[in-house]
């Protein structure tokens, strides 16, 4: 039978109703045609370019080919061959706003502003009397339009000159009476964002203040963090909040609010306590355009799919454990999806072709029940054979010139190295050796695929009572990848022990990965499965087919 390995995350209030976790995976629709109606593609890795400032990486912003990056305290500008220059000192912490105006960028840090001119490379703190600070920022018809912090009221500059404010350009969004969380402009239009409410303002060229609310553009959904409004698909999305409650994720539909996370997710963001903190960017990569959003709170990224309206997990790994992810920001820079670290200098590039972070694991999972909705009679069942429809022989190549380090075998009893001795190696791989004294130091020419324990030997003439010498060597990561099963027979709170089987090594395209004996289901008459992987190989799983015999108890 078809276990339903495919879909989203969603992990129930109640694992026993829902356990379906899906981490740095996301599932793609195939149409008609296809082996099967969709598929399991594992998440981008990062790719570091460049390594900015100390860090952390507090906003990027790009305009007339040129990347610009806060790290830490300090504006970089970044040219397409990544190299960074050092343009001014930015206050403060935690994200930043930026916008431009083709010549000018403006940059909101929570309060001070400033403006690098990229003309004359002036950077400069805005000093005019009149600004009241500036907590985000955005640009219309001319005119850098920014919230002052802590208030209802929201600024515009001079036009063509974010350094210059005149102390009667600004109006109050008083729809409701709540304060200003958040603002964006999208399609020529300013979306102010209260605690409980979202207001929208256009350019109508007015003599005194030039902005103007549309009549009806008014609806009583707010936001809970100032970072978390984003566009994407051509509309708006951001973390809501009302006078009712908050954590339910919004997409824009004319000027209302429609709801796009579901029960589950609304459920995990409950738990992380404060979440006005959250940050979101997006991005579009191969036709998926991905709503990506952090609760550095609760060290937790999640991430929606335009094309599949489905949620995964986008997460680090450390120590064992699952993190938020590293990006804390995005541009589309020199053509590449380019992000930056959250906790330093780090840029990186999304590769959807690069299995690993900056050289680290990026570890995938996927659990799911055994079987189908509605399917579970409440009898006991014993499973024999679990396969995974995946894509298999994905095994990485030995590279040419890989270094073992130098790993010394040392021969105790040997007469002195010459030419008269050889060396011999019961190891199926090519090696190069180099002898010196009683020493041979082995470096391979392709490196070490698995575990294994090679012999050493001198053979010729007068070889005494020389010592054969054993010596085991790593596995070179990702040769024979391994998928890594286990199970829960009570609904998802407890888990067996993990059981390995491999994804097949390079070529091995008719591989099958499966698992053998998996016992009886005891107690909930139910069972959840769980696969995970490490190795930095390519993914793609399609299906998975239980072999299974019910029982009548």
């Amino acid at each position: 039978m078809k276990s339903p390995i495919l879909g989203a995350a969603y992990v129930a209030r109640s694992v026993n109703a829902a356990d379906n976790r899906c981490v740095n995976l996301f599932p793609e629709v195939v149409p008609d045609g296809g082996q099967t109606g969709g598929f399991l593609n594992r998440a981008p890795g990062l790719d570091l370019l460049v390594t900015v400032g100390t860090g952390p990486i507090r906003g990027l912003w790009t305009f007339n080919g040129v990347g610009y990056v806060v790290s830490g305290t300090e504006l970089y500008s970044l040219t397409t061959g990544y190299v960074a220059t050092l343009r001014g000192t930015v206050a403060g912490t935690g994200p930043v706003s930026m916008s431009d105006n083709g010549t000018q960028l403006f940059i909101a840090a929570n309060g001070p502003g400033y403006i690098y001119n990229s003309s004359t490379l002036v950077f400069a703190q805005i000093t005019d009397v009149d600004f009241a600070g500036a907590s985000i920022v955005g640009y219309l018809d001319g005119y850098f339009v920014f919230i002052q912090p802590d208030s209802q009221i929201f600024w515009v500059t001079q036009l063509l000159d974010g350094s210059s404010v005149d102390p009667l350009d600004f109006a109050s969004a008083e729809g409701s009476p709540d304060g200003l969380v958040s603002m964006i402009v999208d399609h020529a239009q300013i979306w102010l964002f209260g605690t409980n409410s979202v207001e929208v303002w256009y350019d109508s060229g007015a003599a005194d203040f030039p902005m103007t609310r549309i009549q009806g553009a008014f609806n009583e959904i707010g936001c809970a963090a100032a970072f978390s409004v984003a566009k994407l698909d051509n509309g708006i999305f951001w973390l809501g909040a009302d006078a009712r409650g908050q954590g339910i994720v919004y997409r824009a539909n004319g000027y209302t609010g429609t709801r796009i996370s579901t029960h589950a997710i609304e459920y995990a963001i409950a738990q992380y306590g404060n979440i006005s903190d959250a940050i979101a960017y997006t991005y579009q990569q191969e036709g998926h355009a991905f709503y990506v959003l952090t609760f550095p709170t609760g060290n937790a990224t999640w991430v929606y799919d335009v094309s599949t309206q489905a949620w995964h997990e986008r997460a680090g790994f450390d120590n064992g454990l699952f993190m938020r992810h590293r990006s804390n920001c995005q541009i589309a820079f020199n053509s590449q999806i380019v992000l930056g670290d959250y906790e330093n200098g780090n840029i990186y590039a999304f590769n959807l072709d690069v299995y690993a972070d900056n050289g680290g694991i990026q570890k995938w999972l996927r659990s799911w029940r055994a079987l189908p909705t509605n399917q579970n009679n409440l009898k006991r069942t014993a499973h024999h054979t679990l396969q995974l429809d995946a894509e298999t022989g994905v095994g990485l190549g030995i590279t040419p010139g890989y270094d073992a380090e130098g790993i010394v075998t040392e021969l105790a009893n040997v007469p002195p190295a010459g030419p008269s001795y050889q060396l011999i190696a019961e190891f199926d791989w090519e090696y190069l050796a180099t002898e010196s004294g009683d020493e041979i130091i082995v470096e391979t020419a392709f490196g070490f695929p698995v575990e294994y324990l090679v012999t050493f030997a001198y053979s010729g003439p007068d070889i005494g009572g020389a010592e054969i010498v054993t010596e085991s060597f790593p596995a070179t990561p990702g040769y024979d990848p391994q998928c890594m099963l286990r199970w829960s027979d009570d609904g998802g709170h407890t888990w067996s022990s993990e059981h390995w089987a491999s994804m097949g090594k390079i070529g091995e395209y008719g591989y099958r990965t499966f698992w053998r004996r998996l016992g009886m289901t005891v107690k909930l008459r139910d069972r959840v499965y769980e696969i995970s992987g490490t190795d930095p190989v390519k993914i793609a799983i399609m299906g998975a087919e239980l072999v299974l015999s019910p029982t009548s108890s």
